[in-house]
């Protein structure tokens, strides 16, 4: 790719995170950002060339400020790329009503065993052509996009049937290829148990093991496979079968954990050797000591607890037990209705207590490691791809200081500005 350099200057905080790029950050290591002051960054060809002092890389580039794009960065600070590593966003329908009805009382498995949830998101997706799907997931990429995020992952689940599953995938595939965010896939058939497999839940599971997955990794429309393992929808014995299944062909196991209530989902993770367990609000401690041992991610969700009322997941003892935190949206109609990772970072402070160092943390490198992307995006470093934004705050504080406020200014994606003054280029 060959493209403009760009040269951005003076930042008050360049928020580098380098040293991360081999494995995600864990305990104190998690507020160590690597902030540069007066920094710069040199980005060309789609890659960062060089980050430090604005003196510096002055001098170095000093005979090439005319072809370059120089943006001055003076009392604002510059990120890597946000990264999104659990969404469902391609789906389609809404659920308001669901909402009210919780509001007057009803919990959300309640909802669900009735024929809503998940459910009622299934019979609206498998009833979207291609072309809905795609308008309606392209909107919300777009807001993602406005609040910084630069990477995303995207799961599969709201078909249940494999017509509708790839449908989902190839949607995401499509989007990946049209839109500048990166979408990264995850087959998760195992969302849940369809309404006709009720009574026969395990002829379900053989169905997802036998033909799902086989056809997902043959047109290879996943890197990763996640499961539901819940009480009520998927038992840690069938996660097992479904995740160990999924390595066969190559996909990367990931679990829906813990969420509803303690189901030992984070000890089969760590069993199991999964990429991340996602949720853990209800998590043992024995369960995060193994997924520490294991170096399993732990990605917390502390939107889909805020929007359904209940305890955030334990971040703070996640990361003094040595688990590799990440933060996430889990944008989807019925427990996380949001596009806004700038809140997710707020809620990790003020629902987990986690520091505004580690939310940064949580949202850049190890979100990018997350998802298997620690090697190339995450940190502003030399080589990575030029995936960069810029806040218009003095100091990183601000950001979790300031709730519910998105800061962003200006997005580059691999080298080229694709948000400037907050609105889409």
């Amino acid at each position: 790719m060959t493209t403009q350099p760009i040269f951005i200057r003076h930042a008050n905080q360049v928020i580098t995170l380098k040293g991360g790029s081999t494995k995600p950050l864990t305990a104190d290591g998690m507020n160590e950002l690597h902030i540069i002051e007066d920094g710069s960054v040199w980005l060309e060809n789609g890659q960062i060339q060089a980050v430090g002092k604005d003196a510096e890389l002055f001098e170095k580039f000093q005979g090439r400020m005319d072809e370059a794009q120089v943006i001055d960065a003076t009392g604002k600070i510059v990120t890597p790329g946000f990264v999104d590593p659990h969404t469902h966003l391609v789906y389609a329908g809404s659920r308001e009503n669901e909402f009210n009805m919780r509001m007057q009382g009803s919990s959300y498995m309640e909802i669900m065993n009735a024929g809503g949830g998940i459910h009622a998101t299934t019979k609206a997706t498998r009833e979207a052509s291609h072309e809905q799907l795609y308008r309606e997931s392209k909107r919300r990429l777009d807001q993602f996009l406005l609040h910084g995020v630069t990477t995303i992952e995207a799961k599969s689940g709201y078909g249940l049937t494999l017509e509708a599953e790839l449908k989902q995938l190839e949607v995401a595939k499509n989007l990946n290829e049209t839109h500048v965010i990166d979408i990264v896939s995850t087959f998760m058939g195992a969302h849940a148990v369809p309404t006709d497999y009720k009574e026969r839940p395990d002829d379900f599971v053989d169905l997802v093991i036998n033909e799902m997955i086989p056809k997902v990794a043959e047109l290879g429309l996943a890197e990763f496979n996640d499961v539901f393992c819940e009480h009520g929808v998927f038992t840690p014995e069938q996660s097992k079968r479904i995740l160990k299944a999924g390595l066969e062909y190559g996909l990367l196991p990931k679990i829906h954990a813990d969420e509803i209530e303690p189901y030992g989902g984070a000890e089969t993770a760590a069993e199991i050797g999964a990429v991340s367990a996602d949720h853990l609000l209800k998590a043992s401690e024995q369960g995060m000591k193994m997924m520490a041992k294991k170096g399993v991610i732990g990605v917390l969700l502390p939107g889909t607890a805020f929007f359904l009322m209940e305890e955030s997941a334990n971040g703070r003892k996640m990361i003094d037990e040595g688990v590799p935190v990440a933060l996430s949206t889990d944008c989807n109609p019925g427990s996380s209705p949001t596009v806004s990772l700038p809140l997710i970072m707020n809620l990790g402070c003020l629902k987990m207590g986690m520091t505004p160092a580690e939310v940064i943390a949580a949202t850049t490198i190890n979100a990018a490691h997350a998802i298997k992307r620690g090697h190339e995006i995450g940190s502003l470093e030399v080589g990575k791809k030029a995936d960069v934004v810029i806040l218009d705050i003095p100091n990183y504080m601000q950001m979790q200081y300031h709730y519910g406020v998105n800061h962003t200014e200006t997005v580059i994606k691999e080298g080229i500005v694709v948000v400037g003054g907050g609105t889409l280029i």
